[in-house]
């Protein structure tokens, strides 16, 4: 185990399954204590099974982030237990296809709700503490999709992730005074359990030809990127993205 994050207390939202989960095992095999806060019981306290198993220091809260009363208590219940929030990493988002002729106005606020008011939630719950603290790293998992690309029937997702963009580099500016750096991760096509779940086995097998790197992205891909921007190595970095994408918008 490294000791990267020795004494740091990280919140990962959406954190038991696909790049959530990726994030958690990498902070935690980093010596970060881990607050894993997801919707999926079952999966959230797996994860914290396999953190512990090896060696590490997690909990598990259930939470819907798309409510401010989960949110406030999901921030609440890390500085509880453990004193303090060093990191946060606002991950949790879906992504259901539907084409934007049949798309409803349910619909779209599903999507803002998990993927950008949930980001609104978290950040309110936790920057106090942060301030408090002078010190913080939050980072935010984007996507390539809406910030620099488009896909068909994922209208709302892309709108709901170009809002999270804008986001960063708003409070990024507020907070920096407090030594709080806030930036985000901009990922590409990456195999996750939730991609094969709404796309189909078929998607393991789908052409990477406009992929550079020649392969699809891995939760642990991203977690590199994460855990550079949630490490002191980033400490003059803040109101950007990072794309990790195997270079696929590079020819695109």
């Amino acid at each position: 185990m490294g000791t990267r994050f020795a004494g740091k207390i990280a919140l990962v939202t959406g954190g038991a399954k696909g790049i959530g989960g990726g994030i958690s095992r990498s902070l935690s095999a980093e010596g970060a204590t881990v607050v894993v806060a997801d919707f999926n019981d079952d999966a959230g306290r797996s994860m914290v099974d396999d953190l512990t198993k090896t060696g590490g220091v997690a909990s598990f809260v259930r939470a819907d982030l798309s409510k401010r009363a989960d949110a406030d208590a999901a921030v609440a219940t890390a500085v509880q237990k453990y004193g303090r929030v060093d990191v946060l990493c606002q991950n949790v988002g879906i992504y259901p296809y539907v084409p934007f002729e049949k798309m409803t106005e349910a619909d779209w606020d599903r999507v803002m709700n998990v993927n950008l008011k949930s980001a609104f939630f978290v950040l309110k719950a936790c920057l106090p503490v942060m301030q408090r603290q002078r010190y913080g790293r939050i980072v935010l998992t984007t996507s390539i999709t809406g910030p620099r690309t488009a896909i068909p029937g994922l209208a709302h997702y892309g709108a709901s992730k170009g809002g999270l963009n804008g986001l960063i580099k708003g409070i990024a500016v507020e907070y920096s005074k407090y030594t709080i750096t806030i930036n985000g991760v901009e990922p590409g096509t990456v195999l996750t359990e939730g991609v094969v779940e709404q796309f189909g086995e078929g998607f393991r097998d789908q052409p990477t030809s406009r992929i550079p790197l020649g392969r699809l992205g891995t939760p642990d891909d991203i977690a590199g990127a994460v855990l550079f921007l949630a490490s002191d190595d980033s400490k003059y970095i803040t109101g950007h993205t990072i794309i990790v994408d195997g270079g696929q918008t590079v020819v695109e």
